[in-house]
């Protein structure tokens, strides 16, 4: 994948946009990403899950962003598999900021403002959403040994497991919400991205984000502002948060054992949020 490919399927695929100016970003996990022009970016899946999620951004974002109080990616095209690239890929809208893997939230004021986007984003899916094996589904079912866990984070672990499980509706999730996933500007969050893992399920998946976004001691501002989160919802949420932080290590640590896309970001951001968490 390099900028002449790129430069290619938009020449064969969306000729209107194929003269504007093209650079590759760092990020992302399941796709390859290229800012496009000054409002674009063209993202190519590079896994085997990526263009599934990207079908999925493209049918439901449209429908979601409206009413999300912070800018979040819009599609504008889908590139369809070809002899030049075999797979589904995407222009979407640009958000403008730095991801916070690299920039770390550190405005108080931010609690205030994931709360208010995840209250509007948290509302009842229709039947034909998308559902998850491994985001908003009771933690009892995730495929995770915690018996090699530290002592007090397998307390954390053992809490949320033994918490009543969510009975309402299923709530339109972003699924992933983790320091690459989300943009700062001033230390402030101002946007959204990656939708990919979007699902519909137990809102306790996105208000780990209390830990794992936002700065020291804002968990408590956070919830205080959403509302709407019962213990049993912030037990859960602080189970799937260690959730969070181990995968967030793991990959951090993938390039040390051999595995293609490490990111050396993401591991002390995963550690943060434990220490957040004890």
């Amino acid at each position: 994948m390099d900028d002449e490919l790129v430069r290619g399927l938009l020449k064969e695929q969306h000729p209107d946009l194929a003269e504007l100016p093209l650079r590759r970003v760092a990020g992302g996990w399941d796709n390859a990403m290229w800012r496009l022009g000054d409002e674009l970016a063209v993202r190519l899946p590079r896994t085997e899950r990526g263009p599934e999620l990207l079908r999925k951004e493209y049918q439901w974002l449209p429908e979601l962003a409206p009413r999300l109080p912070l800018p979040v990616p819009r599609p504008q095209r889908m590139g369809v598999p070809s002899d030049r690239f075999p797979d589904t890929w995407l222009v979407t809208s640009w958000v403008e900021g730095e991801p916070a893997d690299r920039t770390p939230i550190s405005s108080e004021q931010s609690a205030d403002t994931l709360a208010a986007f995840l209250r509007a984003l948290h509302v009842k899916a229709p039947e034909d959403a998308p559902v998850s094996p491994d985001r908003g589904v009771p933690l009892r079912t995730l495929p995770f040994d915690a018996s090699s866990l530290d002592v007090a984070v397998r307390k954390i672990w053992d809490e949320a497991v033994a918490a009543p499980e969510w009975d309402g509706p299923p709530l339109w999730l972003h699924g992933d919400l983790h320091p690459a996933n989300v943009v700062v500007t001033d230390g402030a969050l101002t946007g959204v991205i990656d939708f990919g893992d979007m699902a519909a399920g137990d809102p306790a998946t996105d208000l780990a984000a209390a830990w794992v976004l936002l700065p020291d001691g804002a968990a408590e501002r956070f919830f205080d502002v959403y509302a709407v989160a019962d213990e049993a919802t912030i037990a859960r949420a602080r189970g799937w948060a260690a959730w969070k932080a181990l995968g967030l290590i793991s990959v951090g640590n993938a390039g040390d054992r051999g595995l293609p896309g490490g990111k050396p970001t993401w591991g002390p951001a995963g550690r943060r949020t434990l220490e957040r968490l004890l």
